[in-house]
């Protein structure tokens, strides 16, 4: 019993517990800068009153619900970049991003143009709510602009994680919310406006900080400003991580940007970016219905959905990391051929997982009104939130072990088996238990975050139940 409690607790392996944070901490704090960025978004249009506050929470579950595509990118060329990393095939990890971006670029750009002329469509279908319509739409069409800099800036994160420089990673993150924070500000509010706010903040007359913004006539377009500071920090990523492919360390050893598309490659990418793709997207759709279900319930849920969705993503963007770090070492070590080692890298890449996610489940439960209070100040968003927090408090726990080894399987070559269990839960117990707690049974907004709960939960077991299973050790990419 002591024996297994110390399996559960302490690190089965020390130089690869060690190796994992060494990994996941650049990702961690290039999520943490996104999570912050994110914060001041919300806050900031938070300030522009409920309206405002709903319209971005649904424009960006639809604009994720095509974009989150992007995602298999990143797995395609991450895993098999590791797994030819692993094997020393170090021209091919070029190969593999080369390929990545041409494949990324183009579905990117179809995916802006059909994102772009649908956007009205889609917002008229979630919401009949005339003051937030306009709102949304806006904010959705101008991030579809940008739909192909995000693709490609996936297919440059699995390259870079893949060849173990994750730190490449945080510094492009970092430098592009930064950037994205500061035209937040100018864009959203004005400088005029911008001014009176710094001059009113409640740490004090910080009106000194203008100067930051003065050199530029910043207008005050509200919603759509928040959009357009997004687009832009989108575009300096792919400036960011293209500089950085061009250093003479990633054209000599790895030969990025050499050669061209490899149709071998191609073919591995796609067998393993496609379910990703479609488990995604599906999973996305459900989250916009998810949203439609709320906004039939009350305009109130759906800004409170937002704010506590905005710290669901922040409470899970650092278990990301050690997800990142565990795709990628379970990858190379399947290329040296040594399976046990990957499952070693899984069990203590969940370790790390747990403590952080849990850390934060223990402060949602604890402190959900001090927490939405940062979000806004409207006193009934803040009520409404309560209860949906302190829910995903609980969540954090068992979400960490399953989106950690989500990250293995991926990274060991099988996104097939989660896009099947993902799709099946989420569209078989998440979206009808949403609909029947939420509407049926009249449970309000709790309902649909109760059924939520649920899915995630056992989404959880039967991943691990996967794992445990062993099959994937034998996966060739």
């Amino acid at each position: 019993m002591i024996a297994k409690l110390r399996l559960l607790i302490l690190p089965t392996d020390k130089a690869i517990f060690r190796r994992v944070l060494v990994l996941a901490f650049p990702v961690i704090l290039g999520n943490l800068s996104r999570v912050l960025m994110n914060v001041v978004d919300v806050a900031m249009v938070g300030r522009l009153g409920t309206k405002a506050l709903a319209a971005v929470g649904l424009g960006a579950v639809l604009i994720w619900t095509i974009l989150s595509i992007g995602i298999s990118f990143r797995t395609g060329v991450q895993t098999v970049t590791a797994r030819r990393y692993g094997q020393k095939r170090f021209s091919d990890c070029g190969l593999a991003l080369n390929t990545g971006l041409v494949l990324a670029g183009m579905v990117g750009v179809v995916l802006a143009v059909v994102g772009y002329k649908l956007a009205g469509t889609a917002i008229r279908f979630l919401i009949d709510d005339p003051a937030v319509i306009p709102l949304a739409i806006a904010y959705t069409q101008w991030s579809f602009v940008g739909a192909a800099c995000i693709t490609i800036s996936y297919a440059f994160q699995g390259f870079y994680n893949g060849v173990e420089r994750t730190r490449i990673h945080m510094e492009v993150t970092i430098v592009s919310n930064l950037l994205n924070i500061y035209l937040d500000a100018g864009l959203i509010f004005g400088n005029a406006r911008l001014t009176e706010m710094l001059a009113a903040s409640p740490m004090g007359d910080l009106s000194f900080l203008s100067v930051l913004w003065s050199p530029f006539d910043f207008p005050a377009l509200g919603v759509e400003g928040a959009a357009i500071a997004t687009l832009c920090a989108a575009v300096w990523m792919i400036i960011h991580y293209t500089i950085r492919g061009f250093t003479q360390e990633f054209r000599r050893n790895y030969g990025a940007f050499k050669g061209g598309f490899n149709r071998e490659i191609l073919k591995k990418e796609v067998e393993i970016a496609a379910p990703q793709g479609f488990q995604e997207v599906g999973v996305m759709v459900v989250y916009v219905l998810f949203f439609k279900i709320i906004g039939i319930i009350g305009t109130l849920e759906v800004a409170a959905t937002q704010v506590v969705f905005t710290l669901a993503m922040a409470s899970f963007l650092p278990a990301v990391g050690f997800g990142v770090a565990c795709a990628t070492l379970v990858g190379k070590a399947l290329g040296e051929e040594d399976p046990e080692r990957a499952a070693i890298s899984m069990l203590e890449s969940v370790r790390w997982s747990v403590v952080f996610m849990g850390t934060m489940g223990i402060l949602f439960l604890l402190f959900p009104r001090p927490i939405l209070s940062i979000f806004t100040n409207e006193r009934a968003v803040i009520e409404m939130g309560l209860l949906p927090l302190r829910i995903l408090g609980v969540v954090q726990f068992f979400d960490a072990v399953g989106l950690t080894l989500w990250f293995g399987l991926s990274g060991a070559g099988n996104t097939v088996f989660p896009a099947i269990i993902d799709l099946s839960l989420s569209w078989g117990i998440f979206l009808p238990g949403c609909y029947l707690l939420g509407i049926v049974f009249d449970y309000g907004i709790v309902g649909p975050w109760l059924a939520f709960a649920l899915y995630l939960f056992l989404y959880a077991v039967t991943i691990t139940w996967k794992i445990l299973k062993g099959d994937w050790k034998e996966i060739k990419v």
